[in-house]
């Protein structure tokens, strides 16, 4: 029997076929579940639309601006009706303004700061809010983060902080969803060559820099992405939660 086997889950962010989202949402098709998707705004609906299609034509696609409670419950209610209960749910969900990228992090103005930490880290609270009352099976949530919640890396400037401020709600959300047998966890890639990616500044020359200086010499593949974001969704995971895992070839282990 495949490790999902049975499972119910929805996933958050996918934008296109490069999407880490996209990565783990084939790897847990692949191991057995049946997922729902949403997507942001009409200019990502047929990219989502189409990469969700090879899944079979009946798979749920619903808008969903995660800045808007309204629309996170009408996903819930929708995917409630459909499937009945849920098990997994993957937030791979970011965003911050491109100036807040650009320059010194002191800049940082108040709006963007509000911008990324809400669409970035409020929204793991709001969708585990809403998935909640239908694990009561229990469950696995999985968010996406990155190193730069730990460590300076430049121009990541708000998004690091913003990251931070995820990781640290994934602890506290694991607490409070424990007994509901709800598992919260993050996976921290090392940098992969997504639409998101492309926004930061010097990313070409950041993918070099880990390859030359991870302990594999490599950069992560989303594959591999896939394969650690099935075992936290796993059973094989039952004990594993409020950690966040870090995936980038070792590159987190260095000191210099």
């Amino acid at each position: 029997m495949s490790l999902l086997t049975g499972k119910l889950g929805v996933v958050f962010g996918v934008a296109n076929k490069r999407s880490i989202a996209w990565a783990i949402a084939q790897a847990w098709h692949q191991a057995g579940a049946t997922l729902a998707f949403t997507y942001q705004g009409e200019r990502l609906k047929e990219n989502v639309e189409e990469l969700a299609g090879t899944f079979g034509p009946d798979t749920l696609l619903l808008p969903c601006d995660v800045t808007r409670d309204e629309e996170i419950a009408r996903v819930f209610a929708v995917v409630g009706e459909k499937f009945g209960k849920l098990h997994l749910l993957l937030h791979s969900v970011a965003f911050a303004p491109k100036d807040a990228l650009e320059g010194a992090f002191l800049n940082t103005s108040r709006e963007a700061f509000r911008v990324a930490h809400d669409v970035s880290a409020y929204s793991l609270i709001a969708l585990a809010r809403g998935a909640a009352p239908l694990m009561a099976e229990g469950g696995s949530l999985l968010a996406m983060t990155y190193y730069g919640s730990q460590k300076v890396v430049p121009h990541y400037n708000v998004m690091g902080v913003a990251k931070a401020a995820l990781e640290a709600s994934a602890r506290y959300l694991a607490y409070d969803l424990g007994p509901r047998r709800i598992r919260v966890n993050c996976i921290s890639a090392g940098p992969v060559n997504t639409l998101a990616a492309r926004g930061i500044a010097g990313f070409t020359d950041m993918l070099k820099h880990y390859e030359a200086h991870a302990p594999l010499k490599r950069n992560v593949l989303p594959e591999e992405l896939g394969a650690t974001g099935t075992f936290l969704a796993s059973d094989q995971a039952a004990a594993v939660t409020g950690q966040v895992i870090y995936v980038d070839c070792g590159y987190q282990i260095m000191g210099m």
